[in-house]
């Protein structure tokens, strides 16, 4: 049965006359009200695992602008946690984790088969977003991609350049690929149970997948989202992936077809106008305004936007920004990208 709704209408490869519209990280810290929820779940990772409340912040910017899609409130590094590594948040700083550095390290982390355990309150999430969501809003659900998540569990933090990653790749070319294939493993483990609990489309987010150059790129950003892509294609072969390898460059010529992915999220360093003749002619693209209009808004947030529709409107697409909102974002220029869009 040909879907209705008009983001998976796009993932099916149709052209809409005007493109369905979500954004990344739409549920966060430019909303005054998730600020509210955030502040009765007391911190960031109680906000994760309470489904009630994660929920709430998952439909706030439904309620607000109507995006034609939700994305589950949740985050690239819980899926490390489930398999054991330590997960903290410093304020005004970001993510620590415990690192992985050594065989030792590596040989402290749990199976896979035991990281929903961990996870069973995202996924009690994703339940409660299928029944409170409109009807016509899709839900989506992510991970991180292997290399991004890598980056993080080796670094113990975010880094610039992803040096400490790119050092063990290099030095012990062993450990670093028995890490990826842990997460790989796990992350098809994690997505699949997204699936099963109401999930109607997976985005694999590869933050770092730029700082991968030539075979690298190949070996460890698209050779883990084609393994992931086939093996969640194999049980639920109706469920759209969406691949999003970030200033990937020339690399996203040929990623869905590499890969598998129904869809390329774009990031804002490449235009429109050059994505639209050599990575849309492979089927659905999403991106890819510059997240900095939403803080400073004006007619070249109108123009940019409008030039973006254009470029993309002989194939499928689905508007999105090229990297998630920031927290400085002004949530007028949101509904102002949003009428932009949809007035055509």
């Amino acid at each position: 049965m040909a879907p209705t709704k008009t983001i998976l209408r796009a993932l099916a490869g149709e052209t809409l006359p005007t493109p369905p519209i979500w954004m990344m990280r739409q549920a966060g810290r430019y909303l005054p009200e998730y600020k509210a929820t955030r502040a009765q779940a007391g911190d960031f990772l109680s906000l994760c695992y309470n489904p009630d409340l994660a929920a709430e912040v998952t439909l706030q910017p439904i309620r607000r602008y109507g995006f034609d899609a939700a994305i589950l409130f949740a985050d690239i590094l819980l899926l490390p946690q489930a398999l054991g590594a330590d997960l903290w948040f410093v304020t005004g700083e970001g993510p620590r984790l415990s690192t992985v550095q050594t065989q030792a390290d590596f040989d402290k982390l749990g199976p896979v088969e035991d990281i929903h355990e961990t996870l069973n309150p995202i996924y009690e999430t994703v339940r409660i977003l299928r029944r409170e969501l409109p009807a016509e809003t899709t839900l989506i659900g992510f991970a991180g991609a292997p290399w991004t998540v890598a980056t993080y569990m080796i670094a113990g933090q975010g880094t610039p350049d992803q040096a400490p990653a790119h050092a063990l790749r290099q030095e012990n070319n062993t450990l670093f690929e028995a890490l990826l294939a842990r997460i790989t493993a796990g992350t098809i483990d994690y997505l699949a149970a997204q699936i099963e609990a109401g999930a109607e489309v997976v985005k694999i987010f590869d933050s770092w997948a730029g700082s991968l150059k030539g075979e690298a790129f190949q070996k460890y950003a698209l050779e883990p989202a084609r393994e992931i892509t086939a093996a969640l294609k194999a049980h639920y072969p109706h469920i759209p992936v969406i691949g999003f390898p970030r200033e990937a460059g020339d690399n996203y010529i040929g990623f869905a077809k590499a890969t598998g992915v129904d869809c390329v999220a774009l990031d804002n360093s490449v235009s429109a106008a050059w994505a639209a003749q050599h990575v849309q002619v492979d089927g659905c693209v999403q991106g890819n305004l510059a997240s900095s209009h939403m803080v400073t808004g004006g007619q070249a947030l109108v123009d940019d936007a409008r030039a973006i529709v254009k470029a993309f409107s002989k194939g499928p697409h689905i508007f999105n920004l090229g990297h998630g909102i920031t927290p400085d974002a002004d949530p007028d220029n949101v509904q102002r990208m949003i009428d932009t869009v949809r007035a055509g």
